[in-house]
C-alpha cells in the first residue's frame, strides 16, 4: 500500500535528523566534561577551593541532564526505526515474502485437527501473515485464536474490534514499535507469574522487621557519628564496641534475609524486561479511546477507580531496577559497591523485601490477568494490521445454520494477489460432501486449503480472502498431510487410518463438523483405495457432517455420484504449445481431462496406448 511507502520515506528522514541530534549532543556532553575539568585544575592550581564546591555539583547537574536528554532522543531514534521497520515488513507480507518472520513452530502440533495440514504454523504460514505480537504470551494467544473456533458473540465482538483497530493506523504502529523495545527470545512470562505466587516471608511480621530496621539504623548511623566526633577520646573504644556490636546485629539480619533479596535480585534481571514491555504496552492501552464492546471490557481491566496497572507494574519495576544496585556472586556483572555499604548501616534489603512482598500479595491475583488484556490486545492488533493491508478481505457472517459454508471470491492469503486464482464455493446441509477431481497440480489441494484456512480465520473473528462469506461455527478436521513415521514403526496408510478415526471419533461426539480428505488411502493399492473411499464416503454421507474430498479416482466419482452421495467438482487442464496450462478454476462436474500422459511423455515415457494388448518380450 502506498501508506506504508509514505511511512518508510518519513521514518527515514526522522532518523536521520534524530542521529545528527545525537551527535550534537555527544559534543555538547565531551564539551561540558573537558570544561568542568579544566575549570576544576585551573581553581586547584589556583587554591580557590570555595568555588570548586560550586562548579562540581553544577557539572554533575549539567551532564546529567545532557544524559538524560541523549537517552531520550536515542529511545526516540530506536522506536522511529522501529516503524520504520514495521512499514517495512507491512510490505514484505502483501508481496508474501515471509521468510524473516517468527514462524510459531513451536506451536506446531501433528495431533490437531487441522494446523499441521492448513500450514497454520511453521515457514510460509498464516502465522507469519497476521503475527505482530511483540510478547510471549502475545504469539500464545495468537496461536490460540488459530488453533480454537470462538463462540459465535464472541466472533462478533472480535470483528468489531478489528475493525476499530485497524482504523489506528498510527496508534496500531506506534503500539507494535512500543512493544519491540523489549522483545526478547529469552523472555518467559510464566517464571514471572510463577514468581509473583511465591509465598511471602517478610510481609506477616512487617511492622517489627520495620522497626527494627529504623531502629538499627539510627543506632548504626549514631554509633558511626559518635566514633568520628570522639576519635581522640578516652572513652571512644566504647563508642567503638557499641557500633560493631549494632552492625554485628545488622549483618546476622541482613544474613537471614541474603537469601530471599538475592531471589528479588536474580527475578528483575529475568523479568524486568518483560514486566517493562507491559508496562508500556498497558500504559498505551489506557490512554487511548475505545467504542467496541470487548475493547472497552478489556481496557476495564486495567483501569478501576483510582487504581492503574500501569501505575502498579510501574512501582515493581522501580524496586526491582533498585534491587540490580545490589551484588550477588551468581550475576557477576551488576550492582555496585555503595549498596553493600549503605546496605550494612540502613537494612536495605528490609525494605526491597518487603516493598516487593508486598506489591505482590496486592497484585498477584491481577498480574495474569493484565497479561492477558495485553495479550488480546496484541493478537487484535495483529489481526487489524492484516485487515489494513488486504482491504478487499470480508469479514464472514457467522450463521446460525448447521453445515453451511458460501464464499464468493475465495482466494488463499498465502498466495501473492498476482498469482492468486479466486473461486466461490458452497456447502449446505448434513452430509453434503464435495467430490474434487483433477489431475496433479491442477489445483485440488490448494483449494482444500483455501477452503480451510479461511474457515480458520473467519471462526477466529478475522477477515478472510474472500468478497464475501457466510459460514457456520464449524469444527474443522483435516487428513491431508499424513506421513509415515519410521521411529514409530508406522506407515503413511496406518498414519491415515489413524487421522480417519479421529475424524469419525470426532464426528460422533461433536455438531457441525467440516472436513477436508485429500488422496484417501494412497498408501494402499487401487483397488482396495477404490473400496476403501466409496465406503468411506458413503458411511459420512448418513453422518451429522459435511466437507471436501479431493481425488484423482474417477471411476470413484462417477460410481458416488451415481448413488447420488456426493457433488462433483473438478480442476481441468488443457495441453498449448506442448505444455500443460491450469485455469485453477473450480468446475461443476468430473474431470473431462487426460493430460497426464502427455507430461509423461515430456519427460521421456513412452506410453503404451493399449496395454492390454501389449505382449511382453
Amino acid at each position: 500500500m502506498k501508506v506504508y511507502q509514505e511511512n518508510i520515506k518519513k521514518y527515514t528522514a526522522k532518523t536521520i535528523r534524530l542521529r545528527k541530534v545525537l551527535n550534537r549532543i555527544s559534543l555538547l556532553r565531551l564539551a561540558i566534561f573537558l570544561i568542568s575539568i579544566t575549570l576544576l585544575i585551573y581553581l586547584f592550581y589556583n587554591n580557590l577551593i570555595t568555588p570548586v564546591f560550586v562548579v562540581i555539583p553544577v557539572s554533575v547537574l549539567c551532564f546529567a541532564l545532557v544524559i538524560k536528554h541523549h537517552n531520550k532522543i536515542a529511545y526516540l531514534k530506536k522506536h522511529t526505526s522501529f516503524l520504520k521497520k514495521i512499514n517495512e515488513s507491512e510490505i514484505q507480507r502483501e508481496n508474501c515474502n515471509l521468510e524473516e518472520f517468527v514462524t510459531g513452530h513451536t506451536f506446531t502440533n501433528q495431533n490437531h485437527p487441522y494446523t499441521s495440514d492448513l500450514d497454520i504454523f511453521g515457514q510460509h504460514s498464516i502465522f507469519q501473515l497476521v503475527n505482530r505480537t511483540t510478547t510471549e504470551s502475545g504469539m500464545k494467544r495468537l496461536s490460540e485464536w488459530l488453533s480454537e473456533p470462538a463462540t459465535n458473540d464472541e466472533i462478533l465482538d472480535r470483528q468489531k474490534a478489528i475493525i476499530e483497530i485497524s482504523q489506528k493506523l498510527d496508534w496500531r504502529q506506534d503500539f507494535q514499535a512500543s512493544g519491540m523495545h523489549f522483545q526478547s527470545k529469552k523472555s518467559d512470562y510464566h517464571k514471572l507469574l510463577d514468581w509473583v505466587k511465591a509465598p511471602v516471608v517478610l510481609l506477616k511480621n512487617r511492622r517489627i522487621y520495620i522497626a527494627a530496621a529504623i531502629i538499627l539504623s539510627l543506632l548504626s548511623l549514631l554509633g558511626l557519628i559518635l566514633v568520628i566526633v570522639n576519635w581522640v577520646s578516652s572513652y571512644n573504644y566504647i563508642y567503638f564496641l557499641s557500633f560493631s556490636s549494632v552492625l554485628f546485629i545488622n549483618y546476622i539480619i541482613l544474613r537471614k534475609v541474603k537469601p530471599i533479596a538475592e531471589a528479588i535480585v536474580e527475578t528483575s534481571q529475568e523479568n524486568i524486561n518483560t514486566l517493562k514491555g507491559y508496562r508500556t504496552l498497558i500504559n498505551k492501552i489506557e490512554k487511548e479511546c475505545f467504542k467496541s464492546k470487548k475493547l472497552v471490557e478489556l481496557q476495564s481491566v486495567l483501569i478501576k477507580s483510582n487504581y492503574s496497572a500501569f501505575n502498579e507494574i510501574n512501582r515493581l519495576c522501580s524496586l526491582l531496577e533498585f534491587s540490580q544496585q545490589k551484588p550477588i556472586k551468581k550475576i557477576p556483572i551488576g550492582g555496585n559497591f555503595v549498596y553493600p555499604l549503605i546496605n550494612s548501616f540502613l537494612l536495605v534489603d528490609i525494605y526491597l523485601i518487603i516493598g516487593t512482598e508486598k506489591w505482590k500479595s496486592k497484585n498477584k491475583a491481577l498480574l495474569k490477568s493484565w497479561a492477558e488484556v495485553v495479550s488480546e490486545f496484541e493478537v487484535i492488533n495483529s489481526f487489524a494490521g492484516f485487515s489494513y493491508s488486504n482491504p478487499s478481505y470480508a469479514f464472514p457472517e457467522i450463521t446460525e445454520k448447521n453445515h453451511y459454508v458460501y464464499f464468493e471470491t475465495l482466494g488463499h492469503p498465502l498466495i501473492n494477489s498476482n498469482k492468486r486464482v479466486c473461486n466461490n464455493f458452497h456447502s449446505e446441509g448434513q452430509g453434503d460432501v464435495v467430490l474434487i477431481t483433477g489431475s496433479n497440480m491442477g489445483g485440488k489441494s490448494t483449494f482444500l486449503r483455501t477452503v480451510g484456512v479461511n474457515l480458520v480465520l473467519a471462526l477466529a473473528g478475522a477477515p478472510c480472502c474472500a468478497k464475501y462469506g457466510q459460514v457456520s461455527n464449524l469444527k474443522l478436521f483435516t487428513s491431508m498431510r499424513t506421513q509415515d513415521n519410521l521411529k514409530e514403526g508406522i506407515s503413511s496408510f496406518y498414519a491415515e487410518l489413524d487421522r480417519i478415526e479421529k475424524m469419525l471419533k470426532l464426528i460422533e461426539r461433536s455438531h457441525n463438523v467440516f472436513f477436508l480428505l485429500d488422496e484417501m488411502f494412497k498408501g494402499t493399492n487401487s483397488k482396495d483405495r477404490h473400496k476403501g473411499g466409496f465406503s468411506l464416503i458413503n458411511q459420512i454421507s448418513g453422518l451429522s457432517t459435511s466437507g471436501i474430498v479431493a481425488t484423482h479416482d474417477i471411476e470413484l466419482a462417477r460410481l458416488l455420484e451415481e448413488k447420488s452421495l456426493i457433488t462433483n467438482y473438478s480442476f481441468n487442464s488443457e495441453i498449448k504449445n506442448d505444455s500443460m496450462h491450469f485455469s485453477y478454476k473450480l468446475n461443476p462436474g468430473i474431470c473431462n481431462d487426460f493430460n497426464a500422459s502427455e507430461l509423461m511423455k515430456k519427460s521421456g515415457i513412452k506410453i503404451i496406448s493399449d496395454i492390454s494388448n501389449k505382449q511382453t518380450e
